[in-house]
Parts: C-alpha cells; sequence; structure tokens
C-alpha cells in the first residue's frame, strides 16, 4: 500500500507600504478586503501564507476601506484579530522572498500600491519567475499596477496581449479620487497595447 503525501501550497501576498497619496498629506495604503478575503481562504485550505512589501515591515491600511459600509464580516473578524495585525506590521520584504517558490504570487490592492508596485525591480523579478516557471500570478484592484512592467526572458511585457481586469479611470471618478491619483490603469493599457476588460463597475 502506498501513501500519498499531500505537499501544502505556499502562497506569497504582496502588499503596499505606501500611506499617503503622491504631493498629498491624505491618507491610502492597502485595501484590506482585498487582502482578508484571499488570506481567509487560502488559510481555511492549510497553504502556508508569506505576506511581503517591497520595504518590509508596516503596511498601511486605507482608512475608508475600514468604514462600516465596507467592512463585512470577514475583514471584521480579521481587524479585531491582533495576530493578524501584528502580520501586518512586520511584513518581509521581496528581497527576503525573491529566491523562494511559491505556487501563486498574489498583488492585494488599494492606492497605496500606484507608487510602490510599478516600478519596483525585485517585484518585477518575482512576477516574471512566477510566470515563466508556469506558476500562478494574480491581482486585484490596484494590485495590476504591480505588473504592468514586468518584462519577459523573450523582451515582451508579460500583460501584452492579455485580458485584465483592475481598478480604472472611471472607477476613479466615481470614487472622486481622480485627483489624487497619477498611475491611471486604464491609460497605461492603452499605452502598451494592452487590453482590460471592465464588465461591471468595481468588478
Amino acid at each position: 500500500m502506498c501513501a500519498t503525501l499531500k505537499l501544502s501550497m505556499r502562497i506569497l501576498i504582496i502588499v503596499t507600504n505606501t500611506d499617503k497619496y503622491a504631493n498629498s498629506n491624505l491618507p491610502t495604503g492597502l485595501w484590506l478586503s482585498e487582502l482578508t478575503h484571499v488570506f481567509h481562504s487560502v488559510n481555511e485550505h492549510g497553504y502556508e501564507i508569506t505576506i511581503a512589501s517591497p520595504k518590509r515591515g508596516h503596511t498601511p491600511i486605507d482608512p475608508e476601506s475600514l468604514k462600516p459600509m465596507v467592512m463585512d464580516k470577514i475583514s471584521k473578524n480579521y481587524w479585531s484579530d491582533t495576530a493578524f495585525r501584528e502580520l501586518l506590521q512586520h511584513t518581509k520584504s521581496l528581497d527576503e522572498v525573491s529566491t523562494r517558490q511559491f505556487d501563486c504570487v498574489y498583488l492585494a490592492g488599494g492606492h497605496g500600491t500606484m507608487y510602490d508596485f510599478p516600478d519596483d525591480a525585485i517585484l518585477q523579478t518575482i512576477i516574471k519567475k512566477q510566470y515563466e516557471s508556469n506558476k500562478m500570478v494574480a491581482a486585484i484592484c490596484h494590485g495590476v499596477g504591480g505588473l504592468l512592467n514586468v518584462k519577459l526572458s523573450n523582451g515582451d511585457y508579460l500583460i501584452k496581449s492579455k485580458k485584465l481586469t483592475g481598478f480604472d479611470w472611471f472607477e476613479e471618478k466615481h470614487c472622486q479620487t481622480k485627483n489624487k491619483s497619477d498611475h491611471l490603469i486604464l491609460k497605461l493599457h492603452l499605452m502598451k497595447e494592452k487590453s482590460c476588460i471592465k464588465k461591471h463597475l468595481f468588478q
């Protein structure tokens, strides 16, 4: 009789360190539910989770994502968990995890990612290696900005000819953040000949 050993999957979640909009004192950061929902699902499956950020350490939370109207039960439960909040104070640096193997790399969103995801060379290397190893890469909302400048070994942008979803200019206008957001995801899609699919608002 042969027993099969089930190996735990390893998931890397990348979050922002940016706490303010550029040229402004207005606070921003990680959109909490874009971390908690994935974290909850992965945790329920017993997978190994690593949370990392460009500069390591503290991950600011966008105060808008903590308002009662947008805080669902999952996010409320995690936000009241001191151990979880401690994790967000001590994220690993991307450099620390860059040589490790992961089954999935997930880029969480929030407006803060506009400033520290797109041009981070280590993040780009992690995503390139992950993609070219035929392993999963995922991003949500503004986290998509972390994919925009990733170039593959053949010189093409990773997202060339791909169909993507993400937070677009119309949604920035709807949320009254268009004047704060200098990194326009939809605009960059058009500049780099990429496709962005939006079927419904905020989806």
